[in-house]
């Protein structure tokens, strides 16, 4: 397929369907940033969220051909990469493991890192609080949370995502920020402490390579507050 820099994300996906096998590949790597932080956000955990996120890839792959076409493909990408990451936040819940801290370890299979940039102490205590603050979250809610106030998806494309009614998002987002705000109360006094950006939360994240979607460099983050981690339903 030529001209695939000009090409649209649905072009890409009907000619990966019609057997072009770069394809896929192009329209993953022009949304990689975004599905990889919303993963990432979604988990808590890198090496979880790369595995969702090859998993996720892998469904959108086999399952392209089923695309009807009545969303935006990138709402299509986001919805298989949001259920993949729900699926594995159950699964460990239901077999709770002890991670190891997050950013010290290999994620991918040839060694490379995701080990962040050194920050100021404070500064980086404070990004640690608010993740844990959001992995107490019910997922439903940090998903919500994610979408919205990360990424700045509007309310009504996240409800799409989500596959849930507008209201609800609404809902989870809600009581997702009331719930932060109680635990992240004790930093209210210094609030310039308190991070207001995704940035804050994340200052580095690995990017992912088509054909084998392993964390593998840095990529940028979204735009919003908060992120999400829930498992229970809300309305």
């Amino acid at each position: 397929m030529e001209g695939r820099d000009a090409a649209t994300d649905l072009e890409l996906l009907r000619a990966h369907v019609a057997g072009d096998r770069d394809a896929f590949a192009e329209l993953f790597h022009r949304h990689r940033d975004r599905l990889w932080a919303v993963a990432l956000r979604t988990i808590g955990d890198r090496e979880e969220a790369a595995d969702a996120l090859q998993d996720a890839l892998l469904s959108a792959h086999r399952a392209a051909a089923r695309f009807r076409g009545d969303s935006a493909v990138t709402t299509w990408l986001h919805r298989i990469v949001v259920n993949a990451c729900l699926d594995r936040i159950r699964r460990r819940q239901a077999h709770p493991t002890v991670p190891l801290p997050d950013g010290i370890r290999s994620v991918d299979g040839s060694g490379i890192g995701g080990v962040e940039p050194a920050a100021p102490a404070h500064d980086h205590d404070t990004a640690l609080v608010v993740r844990e603050a959001l992995a107490a979250l019910p997922v439903e809610q940090r998903a919500a949370l994610v979408l919205v106030d990360v990424q700045g998806y509007p309310v009504a494309e996240v409800a799409r995502i989500l596959g849930v009614a507008e209201g609800t998002v609404k809902s989870r987002c809600a009581r997702g920020r009331a719930r932060l705000a109680v635990l992240l109360g004790h930093l209210r006094p210094a609030a310039s402490t308190v991070p207001r950006t995704s940035a804050d939360l994340n200052t580095d994240v690995p990017g992912v390579t088509a054909g084998n979607p392993r964390p593998s460099e840095g990529v940028g983050s979204g735009s919003g507050r908060y992120r999400r981690d829930a498992n229970q339903e809300d309305s």
